[in-house]
């Protein structure tokens, strides 16, 4: 029987005009950490059986960039604790190679770093994210509540080593580590890395009161640090200034108090199937029934663009003046960070 044609015109553009160019592609929702603002210390796993084999993974990948994903994020959990993830990171570079994907990247928490960086650099990454929230080891163990600095530390020398540009994410915690983000601005300048800071989002039952506006912190590091304005955008939602005592980029992620949601170019696809059109609402479409029940990519394409049209306007987090509520549920590793 003759397979049916791809779609004519790769696109995925949104009911409100917005071109999808971006994946974040959960391999995993397990991790060697439990920080705060991700996941419950006693959080439930998804059963191995019900998680996306790495050739399932690959297969609505390359969907996705036929579809004009230019851009391919992996994350978890932990990417790299996902067995023969290395595999999948090297069929997913053939895209990169071959110009089909602009960019093949990933998040870790860098526990993992050290082992790892060489193959990620030989796979065709450029660049990673590292999640670092705080210098100081005591807060470092509070906030990830078993964590160890020094192997972060280590990882993210080795992924320089390697030729790899570790940008640094760290998110604001009002009462935890709000005044330790003007030390990470200070050590990304010394040691060479750019800084993005992110707003605690109200996900799954993480305490709202931790958040605290980026204004502010932007405000309090103005005190010590001369922050240039810069055009510089990296394909998501950050806001870039350049620090003019280091020559470093500090990005800023106000997902909560200053929305981006009309330039929302992503979508997140979890380790199970799920594509999740909003981090900010719940609500997802489940992909691995179509992929696991047809060969035909066709009609796994089809699934996909019928799914982008059902991606909200906005997100519905609401914290500050009084209301602390999320009308998400999931926690963050669920869905991908």
């Amino acid at each position: 029987m003759p397979r049916t044609p791809p779609l004519k015109a790769p696109s995925l553009v949104d009911p409100f005009g917005r071109r999808i160019t971006y994946l974040r592609l959960s391999v995993i929702d397990r991790c060697d950490l439990r920080c705060h603002y991700c996941m419950g210390e006693d959080v439930r796993f998804v059963p191995k059986p019900e998680v996306l084999s790495l050739e399932e993974l690959e297969r609505l990948s390359a969907a996705f960039i036929r579809l004009g994903v230019r851009k391919l994020r992996l994350t978890g959990g932990e990417p790299l604790i996902r067995r023969d993830v290395g595999l999948l990171i090297g069929r997913l570079g053939e895209h990169v190679a071959a110009g089909r994907l602009d960019e093949l990247t990933l998040t870790t928490n860098g526990t993992l770093l050290a082992k790892h960086a060489p193959a990620l650099a030989a796979a065709g990454m450029r660049r990673i994210n590292v999640s670092l929230d705080t210098l100081d080891p005591a807060t470092f163990r509070h906030i990830t509540r078993r964590g160890e600095l020094g192997p972060v530390l280590d990882g993210i020398a080795a992924a320089k080593a390697a030729g790899l540009a570790a940008k640094i994410n760290a998110v604001a915690l009002r009462g935890i580590n709000e005044d330790h983000l003007d030390d990470l601005v200070a050590w990304c300048g010394r040691m060479g890395h750019d800084l993005t800071l992110i707003e605690a989002m109200p996900l799954g039952d993480f305490a709202a009161s931790h958040h605290i506006p980026l204004r502010d912190i932007r405000w309090r590091l103005q005190r010590r640090w001369t922050l240039v304005e810069s055009d510089h955008r990296s394909g998501g939602p950050a806001r870039y200034v350049t620090v003019a005592e280091t020559g470093r980029r500090l990005g800023f992620i106000s997902a909560v108090s200053d929305s981006f949601c009309d330039g929302c170019n992503r979508v997140r696809l979890t380790c199970t199937g799920r594509l999740t059109m909003c981090l900010g609402r719940d609500g997802d479409v489940d992909l691995r029934d179509c992929l696991r029940s047809t060969t035909d990519d066709a009609v796994l394409e089809r699934a996909i663009a019928a799914a982008i049209a059902t991606k909200p306007g906005s997100h519905d987090f609401a914290v500050g003046r009084g209301r602390h509520r999320s009308a998400v549920t999931r926690q963050m590793n669920v869905t991908g960070g």
